[in-house]
């Protein structure tokens, strides 16, 4: 293992005892968060960097099994990670992959809601909303977790997407 790979594994282990200690379920509610983004019953969602699963399991369980949650990530260790917490529970509606939040794969128009929680500050977003827009069907919600106005403006000043609000501090922008 050369010394990014190792940087990277190390990174991510350390990111994973953040996300899954018990207390910060206790003040960071997941349900919460995925309930402010529009997710219901049914929904087909895309969940951008599932990182070590915290939003996963809880956006499964809301769209039950009439819905799917596509979860992507750029790190193996995430889809691994994510893979064996999915292995303990009885849900079968997450699909997996390895991949960018630029170049998803999903077919176009296939997502009623997009979230993007505690990453879209590491992403590029000028590549990433085109890719948002592509796979919403219209309609749709993009989800994002934001602190910033300003990084909200810029994900709609293009016309792709409507601000629609913002609970807490998730922002909900339509695509037009």
């Amino acid at each position: 293992m050369n010394r990014q790979s190792h940087k990277s594994f190390l990174s991510f282990r350390i990111m994973a005892l953040i996300h899954d200690n018990r207390l910060r379920r206790a003040l960071d509610d997941p349900f919460k968060q995925l309930r402010a983004a529009g997710i219901k019953q049914g929904q087909r969602v895309l969940e951008v960097g599932c990182g070590p699963g915290f939003f996963t399991v809880p956006a499964a369980e809301l769209v039950g099994s009439d819905g799917c949650v596509f979860a992507i990530d750029i790190h193996p260790m995430a889809i691994k990670t994510v893979e064996r917490k999915l292995s303990r529970t009885s849900l079968n509606n997450v699909k997996l992959t390895l991949a960018s939040a630029n170049d998803t794969g999903l077919p176009a128009e296939s997502i009623d809601v997009a979230f993007l929680f505690g990453v879209a500050h590491a992403l590029p977003m000028d590549e990433v909303i085109p890719e948002m827009y592509r796979v919403l069907k219209p309609g749709g919600i993009m989800a994002v977790e934001t602190f910033s106005n300003r990084a909200l403006q810029k994900m709609h000043s293009d016309g792709l997407f409507q601000f629609a609000g913002k609970e807490g501090r998730v922002c909900n922008l339509i695509k037009q």
